[in-house]
């Protein structure tokens, strides 16, 4: 089976929507922090692994605690996922920090301030082209 085949996205696609209902619904470990996001799950053409993209909103304290949580949690959601998708080979979790959404959201505050700073410098200016305009 090809990496990037048809079968493995749809699979790639199930276990990340699963896997987004037992870690909201099913797992209580106090550890993993509410605002936790499974963001994209890539599974091997093996179906033997699959590399578990996850946000969290926090610190990295809060980071830390989330990710021992869900691999404390690992074997418990392996074990859901192969009775709720009925796979012949359940892929083993490895969960991976997704930082994407914060740098995003850096960057987009970045360009805001330039955008600021830039909008600030041309209402100095524009004063001044009034004042030629009138001479």
């Amino acid at each position: 089976m090809k990496k990037n085949s048809t079968k493995n996205r749809i699979v790639s696609q199930e276990v990340r929507r699963e896997l987004s209902r037992l870690i909201l619904e099913e797992v209580k470990d106090p550890r993993i922090a509410q605002l936790t996001t499974v963001t994209d799950v890539y599974v091997a053409p093996d179906l033997k692994t699959a590399k578990v993209y996850v946000s969290v909103y926090g610190d990295e304290a809060v980071k830390k605690e989330t990710f021992a949580g869900l691999r404390n949690a690992a074997p418990f959601l392996r074990s859901m996922l192969a009775k709720n998708l009925n796979m012949r080979h359940t892929p083993q979790l490895f969960f991976t920090a997704d930082d994407s959404l914060e740098y995003g959201m850096r960057m987009d505050a970045l360009i805001a301030s330039v955008s600021a700073q830039n909008s600030d410098s041309d209402a100095e200016e524009d004063p001044e082209a009034e004042d030629d305009k009138t001479v």
